[in-house]
């Protein structure tokens, strides 16, 4: 695929006239997926697909068409070819952009991951025998992604990946249900072995009558997964240099110095140990790692290109939406088998949902607990949760509130396969908090 990239993009380069220039980004797939149910395959395919965003400006005029190949080399040139005329016809009677901006200085890279995946087959046969009794529910993809840039200043940059994505729920009934998930670069049948053997004495617990409790304050711990779906919410425009400077992020206050989180919280964007490129669209290249929150402290904004132009600061590989697509929060110092004890009486939560603002200026979010929640005793797992709904801020979640963050933390892919896969992360430690608030 590659070398296809780099054919279209000499043959975009001879098309171009005067004083146009070009960016062309491309976003590739080639994956084996499969879905079960009642641990039995439902449906199952492949899936090829490449597209190529091709950007065509002359000074600061520009616009973006978006265009499916189809891996014919002819048919995808002449492609190109109409596309071009498209946009060179639109072009001239565009109005010139001020903030348009784009890297004039050719920073080439190339990353290959090594491929460790074992052929599908082997993979799904695994799956199917070691979930053979129970009622399993999930979606498996994997293969190569690909993504890569270049622009007519003579910049190429590849990168390719080879990844799987397992997603999965295991009922016991109802809405009783244990969610797991497993991803990364090398298939391990003992380790999703493990993962199923604690789904299952998960499901013994859920036999057990569920315990309801009243509104209030309690001790809970949060595991990665839960706190995956807090940073889903949070990355939402709450990072980027955009949202500060127009006063809509929800972490505005850190922002402005009004408010800290705990001296235990550091985030940043961790490029360089994701699955992420290396890359963006406008060419730039990303540092391994943005700092993001340092001790508690604000530390530094994600920029993108055009927010750089418009707020006079240096762009740092952000991406349009200037959200993070490689989070990680640093560890803690908790060992993840002293949790119970040190959780001793409140929540056991494995996952939360449909999370969302309940004061976004003061970062409150309201949500549920989902799955496998458990109340625990004096160290001790003792029932089920029922369903219960949080409203609570993250400057007490993540500051006054929290006792401490687990030495080891899970790396979590993204399971999102809308449109395209997706190459973002999360690297996060489970939380230990203290009266955190349950409203119904």
């Amino acid at each position: 695929m590659q070398t296809y990239f780099n054919e279209l993009v000499q043959h975009i380069r001879s098309l171009t006239k005067g004083d146009e220039g070009f960016t062309c980004f491309l976003e590739g797939e080639d994956t084996d997926f499969c879905r079960f149910n009642h641990g039995k395959i439902r449906q199952s395919g492949h899936v090829l697909q490449n597209k190529l965003r091709l950007q065509l400006f002359d000074s600061q005029k520009h616009m973006e068409e978006v265009l499916t190949l189809s891996s014919r080399l002819e048919d995808d040139k002449m492609r190109l070819e109409k596309g071009l005329e498209r946009m060179r016809a639109i072009l001239k009677e565009l109005p010139k952009d001020p903030y348009f901006l784009l890297n004039e200085e050719p920073q080439s890279s190339e990353f290959v991951r090594k491929k460790e995946l074992p052929p599908r087959d082997r993979i799904i046969a695994d799956v199917l025998d070691e979930v053979e009794e129970l009622d399993f529910v999930g979606i498996y993809a994997g293969g190569d992604v690909y993504r890569a840039f270049a622009n007519s200043h003579g910049q190429m940059n590849w990168y390719e990946s080879q990844t799987f994505n397992l997603d999965w729920s295991v009922y016991l009934q109802d809405d009783k249900a244990v969610k797991q998930g497993y991803a990364g670069f090398k298939w391990e049948r003992e380790h999703f072995k493990d993962k199923l053997a604690q789904a299952r004495r998960q499901l013994e617990v859920l036999k057990r009558s569920p315990k309801t409790i009243s509104p209030g304050k309690y001790r809970v711990y949060l595991s990665p997964a839960a706190l995956e779906e807090v940073f889903a919410l949070l990355n939402w425009e709450s990072f980027g240099r955009k949202s500060f400077e127009t006063k809509r992020s929800a972490l505005v206050k850190l922002f402005d110095g009004q408010e800290r989180l705990s001296p235990l919280v550091s985030i940043a964007e961790d490029t360089g140990s994701s699955i992420a490129p290396n890359f963006d669209h406008s060419g730039f290249l990303k540092p391994d790692c943005v700092q993001l929150i340092q001790n508690g402290a604000f530390a530094s904004a994600l920029t993108c290109a055009r927010s750089a132009r418009e707020y006079q600061t240096e762009a740092n590989g952000a991406n349009h939406s200037e959200n993070p697509e490689s989070v990680a929060m640093a560890p803690g110092a908790l060992e993840e088998k002293d949790i119970l004890k040190e959780l001793g009486t409140g929540l056991y939560i494995n996952n939360l949902w449909y999370l969302n603002y309940s004061d976004r200026n003061a970062c409150r979010m309201t949500g549920m607990t989902r799955f496998a929640s458990f109340w625990v005793e004096n160290g001790e797992i003792v029932a089920p949760l029922n369903v219960m709904r949080f409203d609570e801020s993250l400057y007490r979640m993540f500051g006054s509130q929290l006792i401490g963050l687990t030495k080891d933390r899970e790396m979590i892919l993204s399971n999102s396969t809308y449109g395209k896969r997706d190459t973002g992360s999360m690297n996060l430690p489970g939380a230990l908090i203290d009266d955190f608030n349950l409203t119904l």
